[in-house]
C-alpha cells in the first residue's frame, strides 16, 4: 500500500487544508494500516507551492494546480503500476484531477475507470458556471473533458465518462452544475436518496452502477458527512451522513472488493477540534481496508 500527501489549498479562498495530510498521519494512519496487516510505503508529499508565492513562480492558480496536479498524476501511476494501493492525503478536492488521471493512465489500469464521489457537492461546476470560481468546485467536471483545457489535458482529454461516476451523499448543488450533471450522463444518489432508502441499498445501488469497470477510484470529501460527526472541512454542509452510515458504507464497499485506489480530502484542521476529523478519516480508512468488529478466525 502506497501513500502519498497532496497538501494542496490552491483550488478555494479557504486556507487550512494544505495541513490536511500531516494531520491525517498523525492520527496514525500508518500505524493502522500496517495494524490490519498492510506493508505500508510513504512516499511523502507532491511540492506545492502556497497561495501566497503562486502569482510570482507560477502565473496563477490554474498554473499552479496544473503543475501538482501534472506531478500527482505521473506518481499515481508509477504506484498503481508498481502494484501498490494508491491513498491520496488532500489537500483540497482539486487534487483528483492528478489522482484520478494518474489511476486511469497507469500501465496496471485495465479499460475504462470509474468514480465513487463521495461528498457533499457535486464538483461539477466548469468557469463559466461556477458562482465562486473556484477550482476544489471542478474536479469531476475536468475529468469528464469541461473546463480549463490545460486542466483537462492531464488526462489527455476525458479521463472518465459521465456514465462512469457515481455521487453519494449529494445535497448541495447549483443550478447549471445540476444540467450539466444531467447531460453528462452522471448518476447521483443524494441524501434524500439516503434518507428515503437506507444507506445501504443507496450505497449497493451506487455499487451495481459501477459494476461494469475493472477499476473504482474511491473519492472521499469529509464534507459528505454531516458538520457535528465531521466538523474540520472548509465547506460544511448540514444533514450530511451520520458517524454509523459512514461507517457501514465503507464496509460495503469493503466486502465488494472493488475499489483499487482512494483519495481523502478536504480535511481542515484549522476548523477542528482536536484532530477529530483527521481521527475519524483514519477510522473510516481502516473500515474500507477491512476492519472487521468480531474478526473471523484464521
Amino acid at each position: 500500500m502506497g501513500i502519498l500527501g497532496v497538501p494542496m489549498d490552491l483550488g478555494q479562498d479557504r486556507r487550512g487544508v494544505d495541513m490536511g495530510p500531516s494531520a491525517i498521519r498523525y492520527a496514525r494512519l500508518n500505524g493502522t494500516l500496517q495494524d490490519l496487516g498492510y506493508p505500508v510505503t510513504d512516499f511523502g508529499n507532491v511540492q506545492t507551492p502556497v497561495p501566497e508565492t503562486v502569482e510570482e513562480e507560477m502565473g496563477d492558480n490554474v498554473a499552479a494546480i496544473c503543475g501538482v496536479c501534472e506531478e500527482t498524476a505521473e506518481k499515481a501511476a508509477r504506484m498503481l503500476s508498481d502494484g501498490l494501493f494508491p491513498v491520496f492525503l488532500g489537500g483540497d478536492h482539486s487534487i483528483s484531477i492528478g489522482t484520478v488521471s494518474g489511476v486511469a493512465r497507469s500501465t496496471a489500469s485495465a479499460g475504462r475507470t470509474g468514480v465513487l464521489w463521495l461528498d457533499a457537492h457535486a464538483d461539477f461546476n466548469t468557469p463559466d458556471t461556477s458562482p465562486s470560481g473556484n477550482i476544489h468546485g471542478m474536479p469531476l467536471a475536468i475529468l469528464t473533458g469541461r473546463g480549463y483545457p490545460e486542466l483537462v489535458d492531464i488526462g489527455g482529454g476525458t479521463t472518465v465518462r459521465g456514465s462512469d461516476i457515481v455521487i453519494v451523499g449529494l445535497r448541495s448543488v447549483d443550478r447549471e452544475e445540476r444540467e450539466l450533471l444531467t447531460r453528462a450522463g452522471v448518476n447521483v444518489y443524494t441524501m434524500k436518496d439516503v434518507d428515503a432508502y437506507g444507506v445501504a441499498s443507496v450505497i449497493r445501488g451506487a455499487l451495481k452502477n459501477l459494476s461494469h469497470l475493472e477499476r473504482i477510484h474511491l473519492s472521499f470529501d469529509l464534507d459528505v458527512l454531516d458538520p457535528e460527526v465531521a466538523p474540520g472541512v472548509g465547506t460544511p454542509v448540514r444533514g450530511g451522513l451520520t458517524y454509523r452510515e459512514a461507517h457501514l458504507i465503507m464496509e460495503l464497499i469493503n466486502e465488494a472488493g472493488v475499489v483499487t485506489s482512494l483519495d481523502v480530502v478536504e480535511v481542515n484542521p484549522i476548523l477542528d477540534s482536536r484532530n477529530g476529523t483527521a481521527e475519524l478519516a483514519v477510522e473510516l480508512i481502516g473500515s474500507l481496508m477491512g476492519r472487521q468488529i468480531i474478526g473471523l478466525p484464521g
